[in-house]
């Protein structure tokens, strides 16, 4: 058992194959499917989306506190109006040595445990879309303080904004920019 597997408990040889299942699925949607953001006369030649290798060592253990009042927060879009959300927990976590902080949100009519969280990073601009990256983190019950979750950056992927600009994303705020590299999830060549 591999360090990694000591501390998340998970087998990392299953894991990688199901994260190179997942992009296996999505580079298929993109290639095919009606309502792939591939502008159709480009499908043909789509090969297939660019990713880092997955790697162990950014899924990372995070502490969750949440937010009984959650503050909203107007994210600009790429392409639009602003989107409101709400700042309904935090997420601390260790990345490149330092401790991190990131947001999860939730749209206001949104009743669902799901939370987006969108992030930059060092690798924002140059290796990675521009307009920076997403996870969606799906808890299976409502999340307390002190609870610890698995954010999987591997997992982190480019807006649909990012292959066409006839869909408006939100773009992450401020307090959702990380000072680390996070070489994770997709790679986006501008």
């Amino acid at each position: 058992m591999s360090d990694s597997e000591a501390e998340t408990g998970v087998d990392v040889d299953e894991w990688r194959a199901e994260v190179q299942h997942q992009r296996e699925q999505k580079d298929e949607f993109f290639a095919d499917h009606p309502q792939s953001p591939i502008p159709p006369e480009e499908r043909e030649a789509f090969d297939g989306l660019d990713y880092f290798d997955p790697d162990p060592d950014y899924r990372v253990e995070a502490t969750v506190t949440t937010h009984d009042e959650p503050d909203p927060v107007e994210m600009e879009t790429t392409n639009g109006p602003n989107v409101r959300y709400l700042r309904v927990v935090t997420f601390d976590f260790e990345a490149s040595g330092e401790t991190q902080t990131l947001a999860g949100y939730r749209q206001e009519s949104d009743d669902s445990r799901s939370l987006f969280v969108p992030f930059r990073d060092k690798t924002t601009g140059q290796q990675t879309y521009r307009g920076g990256r997403y996870m969606e983190f799906e808890p299976n019950r409502e999340l307390e303080d002190d609870d610890e979750v698995v954010l999987d950056f591997n997992l982190a992927y480019s807006p649909f904004c990012a292959y066409s600009e006839t869909f408006a994303c939100p773009l992450p705020p401020e307090e959702n920019w990380l000072d680390v590299v996070i070489p994770a999830g997709e790679r986006f060549g501008e």
